[in-house]
Formats: C-alpha cells, structure tokens, sequence
C-alpha cells in the first residue's frame, strides 16, 4: 500500500510539473491540465493516503470522549 502511495505522489507531482510547464508556454489545454491534477489530488490521492495513515486505529487517540475531556479538567483543576 505504501508503494502505490508513493506512486500516486510521484504520478501527481509530474502532473503538477506538467501543468505548470504548459500554464507558462500558454498552452490552451493548461487550466484543464491543472484541474484535472487537483482533482486527482482532491478525490483519488487523499482518500488513499487518509485510509492508509488512519487504518489501524491510529485516529482513537485524536477523538474527544466524556472520559478525556473529564481528565483534562481534573488535571487542569489540580494546578
């Protein structure tokens, strides 16, 4: 999974370098190009790399429950 991440950046990151080369040559197809990578960007890329950096439960500690945010102001009232 990692490989393909990886593979999607560089594909993105060489889609981006193209886009700009032909926004600066003034290419009519330029703005296209540019959309077309940040939509690639936007719906194929980031949901992979969310589903991979997220998928063991990794997020849990992120979430507020009534538990920590009990601790935070117990801790927050000892001080």
């Amino acid at each position: 999974m990692k490989l393909v991440i990886n593979v999607m950046f560089g594909v993105f990151l060489v889609w981006m370098i193209t886009g700009l080369y032909l926004v600066n040559t003034d290419h009519e197809k330029a703005q296209i190009v540019m959309g077309l990578g940040v939509l690639y960007f936007a719906f194929l890329f980031m949901p992979f790399f969310i589903y991979f950096r997220y998928r063991d439960g990794k997020y849990k500690k992120y979430i507020l429950t009534d538990e920590k945010l009990k601790q935070a102001f117990d801790q927050q009232g000892k001080k």
